[in-house]
């Protein structure tokens, strides 16, 4: 060998000696594991606070992904703890995203206290899921906004900040959590009451204490009151007891005003005369005023509710939802159907 290939040689073994970092080979990265699915029964316990469960939100459930719905009747603000706990501490923390608290009823108020007695029962990592709709108030009351909004903004390019509200049946659960979904959203509302002040009292304490919003009751028996009611508002909504005619098309006729009505009654007569079942901005005859009849408000109520129930059924983290989360979901779903 000659002597230069010698010297290269040598060269090359010292440098192989040398203290060189030497990077190891690249081992091929596994892939990440997939995330295991939770394979768990969604169970519902459906709390009433009557002597039954409504079979309209049994249905509504079992479609929406229950596999399993379990009546808790004439249940109180004082069950619902030991309830909670019971259905969490069962079943795996894992299992708790496929454990559903339904709350039923015909009282707003109560329903929201019980919501927010089982969101303090929680001990996480057990957990579940849990909406109040009491006698499906809530996602009707949701809907009837929602859908009013939409045929006001495109009557007047104005939203419901600063509209004048007047709610004709606010003592009634979907009467007051319309008032309140109004207010929260910038409306001057008024809570009319045909047998006197006394009987709204509660609910605007309630709505002042608990949501922060004003609401203001007035007297609405007679005829005359009514059309002075009507002739302040740019919005009226009517969510009085099935099969009671409040207001005629002679409360309305005089108004300058009123932009929108919207009625959730179904049952003959109308709670507006005027008023289709299936009116979405259509006009009421002689007059300058769009309705929104119950039939329109009805099935963005069922696409709520049924969105809502299915969000529990799929989220991985516990929810508490309200009217305000059902107000989101109709207001969502009513820009879907003008789109369409």
């Amino acid at each position: 060998m000659p002597m230069d290939d010698i010297a290269q040689f040598e060269r090359g073994i010292a440098e192989l000696n040398s203290d060189v970092d030497v990077l190891p080979l690249r081992k091929p990265r596994k892939p990440a594991p997939r995330k295991k699915r939770i394979s768990a029964t969604p169970i519902l316990h459906f709390l009433s606070t009557q002597a039954f469960a409504s079979p309209f939100d049994v249905n509504m459930a079992v479609d929406a992904g229950y596999k399993v719905v379990i009546p808790h009747t004439n249940a109180r603000l004082d069950d619902t703890r030991a309830l909670v706990q019971d259905a969490i501490f069962s079943r795996p923390p894992e299992y708790g995203c496929r454990t559903g608290l339904f709350i039923g009823g015909k009282d707003a108020l109560l329903a929201l206290d019980m919501l927010a007695v089982a969101k303090s029962a929680l001990v996480p990592p057990f957990q579940l899921s849990a909406l109040a709709d009491p006698g499906g108030s809530f996602t009707t009351a949701a809907a009837m906004v929602a859908c009013v909004e939409h045929v006001y903004r495109k009557k007047t390019s104005h939203s419901l900040d600063g509209a004048s509200v007047a709610v004709f049946g606010a003592t009634g659960v979907v009467g007051f959590a319309s008032a309140v979904i109004a207010a929260l959203n910038g409306a001057d509302v008024k809570v009319v009451s045909h047998m006197g002040l006394a009987p709204l009292q509660p609910l605007v304490r309630a709505a002042k204490q608990r949501f922060g919003v004003k609401l203001t009751p007035v007297l609405g028996g007679r005829d005359s009151d009514k059309t002075k009611i009507v002739a302040n508002a740019d919005i009226v909504l009517c969510a009085a007891a099935a099969g009671i005619q409040v207001l005629k098309t002679k409360h309305l006729a005089k108004s300058k005003r009123t932009a929108v009505v919207a009625d959730v009654n179904a049952v003959p007569p109308s709670g507006i005369e005027g008023v289709g079942l299936f009116d979405l901005g259509q006009p009421i005859a002689n007059t300058g005023i769009l309705s929104v009849g119950p039939l329109a408000i009805g099935d963005i109520k069922y696409k709520t509710q049924a969105a809502l129930l299915r969000r529990m059924t799929k989220s991985e983290a516990s929810l508490m939802l309200d009217f305000t989360d059902a107000f989101a979901t109709a207001r969502e779903l009513v820009r879907k159907l003008k789109k369409s």
